[in-house]
């Protein structure tokens, strides 16, 4: 009898385990397996997951640090905020210029530093929404790509989880740069990171890079008082922007009193104590200066998060620091696909989402229009605003096109003349024989907001005369547009 009685216990405690485990071994199968997983949730990662949710696919993202990526948490929103912080700091300044009469105003960095955090933690609270919202599983830790569709998550702890999927797609992004001849330490020599959150307000700073991050903090820390130099190994600033862009931002960044050095480099930076002793060549004259401050920003450039990713070990193709891809961003392995600053292509927000949405497309068994790379507008958000898409006059014409240029400068726009900000221009770069539009550039008040509308005209193949041809509302900046094509025909009412 008591054999029984223990046989059944025996028995039924068997049966309760074996359930237990079937239910165990059930969940996790269920966890770890997918029809895609997004290695990065960035501008590019998480517009995947969401877009491959939407169309039916189970799907994850894994993320090692912020949900929202560099982008959101360390780059174009928290700079946007600073920036912000900088225009209202200037605005009340000058006051006096729109009849306000206001007691002089200090900026106070922490405080500046701190909304900007807030703005960037805000943003990022949407991205975990979206993704929660579309039932796109996040998975916190740092991802290494496998053999067979398979990845391997490590968690803060330590702990190792292999996931499963059909697609992978690898968003990772970039980081800042580091020269050697600019060792970063973080508080003397420092990158994008740190220029976010610096505890104090230095008294001086060297910028090492005039693209948009470099130009962009150069701007901020000028404008809230600290003597900033400016250097650019290329010819111009803006290296990438048309060359009348260039001298526009190089005359407006010396009126506010910013030092300006192009066609130079930083060969070494010596700290002692809480001096930085930068030494600068002036290629074009064979010269060197000295240039003492508090902090160097380097802002020299981006490399590729691919260390460690396993990439080798799949057997996935890297040229030059990027992953190789086709048309629809699938690598030379099937299965395995890459989007963003990890390719080759612009290291834009905006690109790595598009990138995103033609790739998952693809997979999704559709026939997505491929990105026109041709068409990228880009954007530097400094005072005046800096928007430009297609070819610059120089390009152009190297290119062998024959080709009309027309301007219009701010300096005769009745809204920029009421709004106190009259420098900066419009220019339309067109092609003589066709009336396409070529190129645009934009240099002033909220430009950033009127380059989408070149953009699309130039995607639905528009015509120059078209886009005049359309009535611009009055006074706006955006009939600055209309007048510059009118000027490259010799037809200009205002310019």
């Amino acid at each position: 009898m008591k054999i029984s009685i223990i046989f059944c216990i025996f028995a039924s405690c068997f049966l309760q385990n074996l359930s237990n485990n079937k239910i165990n071994k059930y969940q996790i199968l269920n966890k770890m397996n997918y029809d895609l997983i997004v290695i990065g949730s960035g501008p590019g990662g998480y517009v995947a997951a969401v877009k491959a949710s939407q169309m039916g696919m189970k799907t994850a993202v894994v993320e090692r640090e912020n949900v929202g990526g560099i982008c959101l948490n360390w780059g174009c929103i928290p700079t946007k905020a600073l920036l912000k912080s900088a225009q209202v700091f200037n605005y009340i300044n000058h006051s006096a210029n729109y009849g306000v009469a206001a007691q002089p105003v200090e900026a106070d960095i922490t405080a500046m530093v701190q909304r900007s955090r807030g703005v960037a933690e805000t943003m990022s609270k949407g991205v975990q929404f979206l993704l929660k919202k579309n039932n796109v599983d996040v998975i916190m830790g740092t991802a290494k790509v496998k053999p067979e569709h398979k990845i391997d998550v490590t968690d803060a702890e330590g702990n190792v989880t292999e996931y499963e999927a059909q697609h992978i797609i690898i968003a990772t992004g970039a980081r800042s740069r580091v020269m050697p001849s600019m060792p970063q330490d973080g508080k003397r020599i420092i990158g994008y990171r740190e220029a976010l959150t610096l505890p104090f307000k230095p008294k001086s700073m060297v910028v090492c890079g005039s693209g948009a991050i470099g130009s962009e903090f150069a701007f901020f820390y000028q404008s809230i008082g600290v003597q900033v130099t400016l250097v650019e190994f290329m010819p111009q600033i803006l290296p990438n922007e048309d060359e009348d862009t260039a001298a526009q931002i190089s005359r407006s960044f010396r009126k506010m009193g910013m030092k300006v050095m192009a066609n130079a480099s930083v060969e070494k930076v010596d700290v002692d104590g809480d001096i930085c002793h930068v030494t600068i060549k002036d290629m074009k004259k064979n010269t060197e200066v000295m240039v003492d401050c508090d902090v160097v920003l380097s802002a020299v450039g981006v490399i590729t998060n691919l260390e460690n990713l396993g990439l080798e070990e799949t057997g996935i193709q890297v040229e030059r620091t990027k992953i190789v891809v086709d048309d629809y961003y699938q690598t030379n392995v099937p299965g395995y696909y890459a989007i963003g600053d990890v390719v080759h292509g612009p290291a834009l927000a905006h690109v790595a989402s598009a990138e995103a949405i033609c790739c998952v497309e693809k997979i999704a068994g559709h026939e997505p229009k491929l990105v026109n790379y041709s068409n990228i507008p880009g954007c530097t958000y400094i005072t005046p605003e800096v928007a430009s898409v297609g070819l610059t006059e120089k390009k152009a014409v190297e290119a062998g096109k024959e080709v009309l240029v027309g301007k219009f400068f701010f300096k005769a726009s009745g809204k920029a003349t009421a709004a106190g900000n009259t420098d900066g221009f419009i220019k339309m770069v067109i092609d003589k024989n066709t009336d396409e539009i070529l190129g645009c550039h934009m240099c002033g008040d909220n430009v950033t907001e009127m380059i989408a509308g070149i953009v699309t005209a130039r995607e639905n193949g528009l015509t120059a005369k078209q886009v005049a041809g359309a009535i611009h509302p009055h006074p706006t900046m955006s009939e600055a547009v209309m007048e510059a094509i009118e000027a490259a025909y010799g037809q200009a009412i205002h310019g």
